[in-house]
């Protein structure tokens, strides 16, 4: 029985333990008999919950703002965001603010 490459990182080098596949290069385990993930940009909040499009946040700490006269507070929610490519991996609308791109380490799922 031939195992299948690793679907992070294409290593041939997989091996099975127990009911999971684990890839020794990027350490990546996963269930072959699972459902397989849609594709696209993941995004973690700060407690490491997966973020979706539509999810609504909160910030967890004061954020400057460059241009703009005031911060944006901690406690701020923002509702309907959307996962994006990058560094700044959240666009959003901040009432009061307009559009905005946030990382996804200075917010909570609500």
């Amino acid at each position: 029985m031939s195992l299948p490459n690793c679907p992070k990182c294409q290593s041939e080098y997989v091996y099975e333990d127990g009911i999971l596949l684990v890839c020794p290069e990027c350490a990546y385990e996963w269930d072959p008999n699972a459902a397989v993930e849609e594709e696209g940009p993941v995004a973690l909040d700060a407690n490491s919950t997966r973020l979706a499009d539509g999810d609504s946040v909160t910030l967890i700490k004061n954020l400057k703002v460059k241009g703009a006269p005031k911060d944006l507070k901690q406690g701020t929610r923002v509702k309907n965001i959307r996962i994006v490519e990058g560094d700044h991996n959240i666009d959003c609308k901040i009432d009061g603010f307009g559009a905005m791109k946030l990382k996804s380490e200075f917010v909570k799922k609500n």
